[in-house]
């Protein structure tokens, strides 16, 4: 059974299915090829700045001070292994399913099961979490116009609760009522009863889903203008922050520079990764490229790059109008710009963030489908996933699944809940494409076409690199080896420490490459550092996929021995 589980696909039949054109196996054609690298650097900015740069750059600013905007450069280094690594299985495997396929191809089917399930989880929950924070934004500007929604159709019903039993606490104390307190009572006191229980939904969170899932279901080649107007506006909106930001920024605020040290920056690890997910989103849409091999590389690599430039300038900016011990707020570039008196750039600020959030909304409606699709041609879904549109040449029935999925929590579910689970899911697929292009067959470089990722030998840099964390956590893994069930999350350290112990010694003995091995190491030790509880509920999930492929996906795989 153990070969069964890892059973592989093969690069060849990939490739002869890339140069064919895969149909759905319905007689229906395969997907429509219109992307161009200006379109997937364009798709990926749309993944990457949205909640992001509008939102958690605030939380890290405020622990780590000016010296924030060195985070962002280890961060994008730490991605940039994985893009490459992506890059690379991008050239080799131009098809759909993103990190799915690959794993497919290296480790076998039934982590490709685990990782494809994986990242419907990042995703589903990524959406989740951004619709509800577009509902935030998309809320304020009807506040602005004069637009007032009941407050029992903009908020879920858990942080209505809390909001209201926290408020009357407050006032229970002595605490002065405010006109937002007594919006958080009139909400609740209003809302109707069905049942016994108070009913709250957020309605615009979901409405943006039903739109979203509309506009993916009836053309990529939509999509794509769609998502290219919407970079171009919030990017020009970034520059004229930045610029702003400079004219009104005080040198002094810039020091000193690393006001808590390293490890204030250290602290908003978090919070700097959650801006960069997204970018490897674009992979799904290989068949939908006219050159999957040259144009999907580059389009991953520029926009990270992209990305990162603008993060660091924005950062700085930041935390030279205000002192960065002020910025921990929910919208932080609006909060700077009222406090120089420049409360119309405000304005501006929260449009953009409306159309930055839904760019992110659109890319990743697009990426779901496609592992689901991937998933269905390999016989691990129902037939029906696999089906493209015959008018509009998108996986439509997958597109409305997933809108479903994402709608119906969109209205009830609390964002703080869901965060930490689309890192997870991003992190580990991360791991798996950075291992996977070590199990990759060598090709001769004279025959190849699209990109190779560059080797650079790993025996001596990666034994060093392991000292040294070893020498600065020596104290850690010191007192976890003497009560290693103290908790889930050191556990979970000293995994990791196993882990990259054995990755050490295979560098060492087989020469591996350097870059894919970092890639493993950064993204893994992110990955351990992500709350206990939220690693408590990706185990229920992958407990429930595991029982969908044992009952289903095992018995149907076209991989499957015949009777």
């Amino acid at each position: 059974m153990s070969k069964s589980l890892f059973r592989k696909k093969s690069l060849t039949t990939i490739a002869q299915d890339a140069e064919r054109g895969v149909d759905d196996g319905h007689g229906g054609k395969g997907l429509r090829r219109v992307l161009s690298v200006r379109d997937l650097t364009f798709m990926g900015i749309a993944a990457v700045v949205g909640a992001g740069i509008f939102s958690t750059i605030g939380t890290a600013a405020s622990n780590g001070g000016p010296g924030i905007s060195l985070l962002f450069v280890f961060t994008a280094i730490t991605c940039g292994f994985s893009a490459l690594c992506y890059a690379e299985f991008a050239s080799r495997v131009p098809i759909s399913g993103s990190a799915y396929t690959y794993a497919y191809v290296s480790f076998g089917e039934i982590i490709a099961w685990i990782i494809g399930w994986a990242l419907i989880l990042e995703y589903a929950i990524g959406n989740i979490v951004v619709s509800i924070s577009w509902s935030s934004y998309f809320n304020h500007l009807l506040e602005a116009a004069g637009i007032h929604l009941p407050g029992w159709l903009t908020i879920d019903p858990t942080t209505a609760k809390l909001a209201y039993e926290t408020t009357k606490q407050q006032l229970s104390s002595g605490v002065a009522m405010t006109p937002a307190m007594q919006s958080v009572i009139t909400a609740y006191e209003t809302a109707p009863v069905i049942a016994g229980k108070t009913i709250f939904v957020n309605l615009p969170a979901g409405i943006i889903i039903v739109l979203i899932t509309w506009l993916t279901y009836i053309g990529i080649k939509e999509s794509k203008k769609s998502a290219n107007y919407m970079v171009i506006f919030k990017i020009a909106v970034v520059l004229f922050v930045i610029v702003f930001g400079f004219i009104y920024a005080k040198p002094s605020y810039w020091s000193p520079f690393l006001p808590n040290g390293f490890a204030g920056v250290l602290k908003g690890v978090s919070a700097v990764f959650y801006a960069y997910i997204g970018f490897d989103a674009i992979s799904t849409t290989a068949e939908e490229c006219k050159d999957p091999k040259r144009d999907l590389p580059r389009g991953m690599i520029y926009s990270l790059v992209i990305c990162t430039v603008l993060y660091i300038l924005v950062a700085l900016a930041l935390t030279g109008m205000v002192h960065y011990s002020e910025l921990n707020v929910n919208d932080p570039l609006a909060f700077v710009f009222e406090r120089v008196g420049q409360e119309w750039i405000s304005y501006i600020i929260a449009i953009s963030a409306v159309v930055a959030t839904t760019s992110v909304l659109l890319v990743f409606a697009l990426g779901q489908p496609r592992i689901w699709m991937s998933m269905s041609r390999d016989g691990l879904l129902p037939k029906a996933f696999a089906r493209v549109h015959p008018r509009y040449q998108t996986p439509h029935f997958s597109t409305i699944v997933t809108g479903f999925l994402v709608a119906i929590p969109s209205l009830f579910m609390q964002s703080s809940l869901m965060t930490d689970l689309t890192s997870i899911g991003t992190l580990f697929a991360f791991v798996l494409v950075s291992g996977g292009v070590l199990m990759l067959p060598r090709l001769d470089s004279a025959t190849r076409s699209g990109f190779k990722l560059p080797y650079v030998n790993g025996r001596f840099i990666v034994p060093v690199l392991f000292v040294a964390f070893i020498y600065l956590f020596l104290e850690r893994i010191q007192t976890d080896l003497a009560d290693p069930t103290a908790s889930l999350q050191e556990a979970l350290f000293l995994t990791y420490v196993l882990v990259a112990t054995v990755i050490t010694v295979l560098t060492v003995v087989k020469s591996y490459s350097l870059i894919p091995v970092l890639g493993m190491l950064c993204c893994a030790y992110l990955l351990i550092e992500i709350p206990a509880v939220s690693w408590e509920w990706f185990f229920v999930w992958m407990a429930i996929g595991l029982v969908i492929y044992f009952s289903y996906g095992y018995r149907k795989s076209r991989l499957a021995p015949k009777a």
